[in-house]
């Protein structure tokens, strides 16, 4: 089996496509982020996204991002892989270091709002794959396992010792 291509880097000056107000959407497949398949059933799929950047109302760079999809995960009940719909949206809050990050975070103060560290030269796909990845489940399971019908039968065929004597009391 061959490694999983990378996603082409998508190099952004944050702080520039933040003041600009840029916008940049694509999709990549499932297949070409790394970190996600790891968590996946298998390959199959694909990640619709978009960044959006903005100034916040208190004057910080910003960025709305979205991703969609379907994603197949391996159920933790009963091992088998189903389709998971990704539907998420955060919006990032970028500050210039780390202190400053910690300075935003509090002046904001709004857990709704992630708050890091943004340079001219990031990659936006990691980014993206972030997002997708936040969007997973941490314990994934169908709402109800396919299937248990063989296992209902086994637990309901499984005979009682008692009803085997009352068998051999009988001959």
């Amino acid at each position: 089996m061959t490694a999983p291509a990378a996603p082409a880097a998508v190099m952004i000056d944050a702080f520039e496509f933040c003041r600009t107000s840029s916008t940049r959407e694509g999709v990549t497949p499932v297949a070409e982020m790394t970190r996600l398949v790891r968590d996946c059933a298998d390959t199959s799929g694909a990640i619709t996204w978009r960044a959006v950047g903005s100034t916040s109302k208190q004057g910080y760079p910003q960025m709305r991002m979205a991703v969609a999809g379907t994603v197949q995960l391996v159920c933790q009940r009963c091992l088998q892989p189903f389709a998971y719909e990704i539907d998420s949206a955060t919006t990032l809050m970028l500050g210039e270091s780390d202190a400053h990050a910690d300075e935003i975070e509090e002046i904001v103060d709004d857990e709704t709002i992630d708050v890091i560290v943004g340079t001219r030269s990031m990659n936006l796909m990691d980014l993206i794959e972030d997002e997708a990845l936040l969007a997973l489940p941490q314990a994934p399971k169908h709402d109800v396992c396919p299937d248990t019908a063989l296992l209902d039968a086994v637990k309901s065929e499984k005979k009682s010792p008692f009803d085997a004597l009352k068998e051999l009391k009988k001959s």
